[in-house]
């Protein structure tokens, strides 16, 4: 899709700069330049007066026009041309002039002096909200600007945390999609350590990065890029060497994954356990956003830290996220319920149970697509796919238990302010946005996990008392015992008097040694319930008194 931009800027020499750094994005056509406030509101009126589609995807406001003020101004387009995305340019980017631009109805702010990559994000999310805006009123499902009239559903798989089965899940997805007769591209975002083609047995020239320096992304150019495996997806895979993923920003991400929708039904995205720019930038505007997880408080607490981070920065809501708890048991503590009150998302109704000895020689092997079709774990994906809508499940309807989509165009209609891809290289702690409360089924899952250790401490501690109280009781019965018998008393019968009987005290000695008469009491330790039964050993204590005649 071609973005036309209708710079509005009175300076001849900022015209000239911005106009030179608009003509180096791709897909961008840069309109005449407005020299005043005036004259880009008649260029839009008459733009309008044709069609909303004439209207430019694109204003970019700088913020000395003039003579009407830039806030006014972007107000004033907001409200009469509402199908058309606002960027202020300014050399004030604190959070004061963010928040007015925002409440004004601007769609982002890009900070003096410009850089490429600043004005191409901008440029992307202004464009890309007015498309959503511009698709909702035109009430065709059509996107504006010729776009094609449907777009290919993109679907991300991010993991919680390594390990949690985020390569196999995406694998399995679009495998099953596939066999339902789509097309689909299967495209591996780990870009420094992403297995997809490990798991599918392909060698490989290209991959992703090879189009990051690519400007037109021509069918031509991505059919070269794209290797067409056997089981008829196509796969765009992560690089050989890890450290070319820097090339692939989120500028070239919404590029590719633009590209790979219009060609494909289907596209699936493996974007790994690292959030990075060009991750970021498919989470915000996927139709289906997975977090998979495994039912442990490792886990769980890792998924409620990655939908927080994704919370911050605006990147998606939990409750336009999809959690899957693979690796499920029907005995396990920790159970999809707890894990949807926890993230705060929506659990998916299928679980994945755990297959290691099934996935093994699959995964070994690099034949993800020969695992057995009687394993549950790809009984289990499959029927996932179908509960996402990828693929029709057995006995339903295909749009049964379907998650809402457009959530990211719905956000970008209501105004986020900027990418979220863009926030993640510099978070602005001022601008987050935090949501209250939420923590309870936290700190069920701590608890949970904590229970056991508290109980052994618990234990612990009681049975240190136990044995102690022993030690007082055994030093007072021989002392009392030691007093009674020095003057003639019955030294047994005093030194038991004060034991309970939950003690014991069948060990007691008495006797003269040396003119000194000496009591000696053993008793057993009751083991955490006295009277129960007894620790394996005793504890003595002993006392003397002088005999007196």
């Amino acid at each position: 899709m071609t973005i036309r931009i209708l710079p509005a800027i009175g300076d001849p020499d900022a015209a000239r700069a911005i106009c030179g750094l608009l003509g180096q994005l791709p897909g961008v056509e840069p309109l005449r330049t407005a020299v005043d406030s005036t004259r880009l509101l008649d260029t839009l009126a008459a733009l309008a007066a044709t069609s909303v589609e004439e209207l430019p995807e694109v204003v970019l406001v700088h913020e000395r026009l003039g003579p009407v003020p830039a806030l006014e101004l972007i107000r004033e387009v907001a409200l009469r041309f509402p199908a058309t995305g606002v960027v202020l340019v300014t050399a004030d980017t604190g959070p004061a002039l963010y928040a007015a631009a925002m409440d004004s109805g601007a769609r982002g702010l890009a900070g003096l002096p410009l850089s490429y990559d600043e004005l191409g994000a901008r440029v992307q999310a202004a464009a890309q909200w007015a498309t959503g805006v511009r698709r909702h009123l035109g009430g065709d499902g059509g996107p504006a600007g010729g776009a094609p009239s449907e777009a290919g559903r993109l679907v991300a798989v991010v993991g919680a945390k390594g390990g949690v089965g985020t390569t196999v899940t995406a694998v399995q997805l679009a495998l099953a999609a596939s066999a339902a007769g789509r097309g689909v591209a299967l495209v591996d975002m780990d870009l420094q350590s992403g297995d997809v083609a490990s798991y599918l047995d392909v060698q490989f020239r290209r991959s992703i990065a090879d189009l990051a320096g690519i400007g037109d992304l021509s069918p031509r150019v991505l059919q070269d890029a794209v290797f067409p495996h056997p089981t008829g997806l196509g796969l765009l895979l992560a690089p050989a060497e890890g450290e070319r993923g820097e090339e692939v920003g989120d500028l070239v991400s919404r590029q590719i994954v633009g590209a790979l929708r219009s060609r494909y039904e289907v596209v699936v995205v493996d974007c790994g356990t690292q959030i990075t720019a060009a991750g970021a930038a498919v989470v915000e505007t996927a139709d289906v956003a997975l977090l998979v997880t495994t039912p442990d408080v490792v886990s769980v607490r890792a998924a409620k830290r990655m939908v927080r981070l994704w919370d911050r920065l605006q990147i998606r809501k939990a409750e336009e996220t999809t959690t899957v708890v693979n690796r499920h048991t029907r005995h396990a503590e920790i159970q999809p319920p707890l894990v949807e009150r926890t993230t705060g998302t929506k659990a998916a109704r299928t679980t994945i149970p755990a297959g290691y000895k099934e996935l093994q020689p699959a995964v070994d092997a690099g034949r993800m697509q020969d695992l057995d079709p009687k394993s549950p774990v790809r009984q289990a994906l499959w029927a996932l796919a179908g509960e996402l809508g990828l693929a029709a499940p057995a006995g339903r309807g295909q749009d049964a238990g379907r998650p809402a989509l457009g959530g990211s165009r719905r956000r970008r209609a209501l105004g986020s302010g900027g990418t979220g891809a863009d926030r993640l290289a510099a978070l602005p702690a001022g601008r987050a946005r935090r949501r209250g409360g939420g923590d309870r089924g936290q700190i069920a899952v701590e608890f949970t996990g904590l229970l056991p250790l508290i109980l052994v401490v618990l234990a612990v501690v009681w049975q240190c008392v136990l044995i102690g109280y022993t030690y007082s009781l055994a030093g007072n019965a021989a002392d009392k015992g030691a007093r009674a018998g020095a003057v003639g008393g019955d030294c047994v019968a005093a030194a038991r008097a004060d034991v309970p009987g939950a003690w014991g005290s069948e060990g007691i000695g008495c006797g003269e040694e040396g003119g000194v008469y000496r009591a000696r009491v053993s008793l057993a330790v009751p083991l955490l319930l006295p009277g129960a039964v007894d620790w394996p050993w005793a504890v003595e204590g002993s006392a003397g008194s002088a005999r007196e005649d």
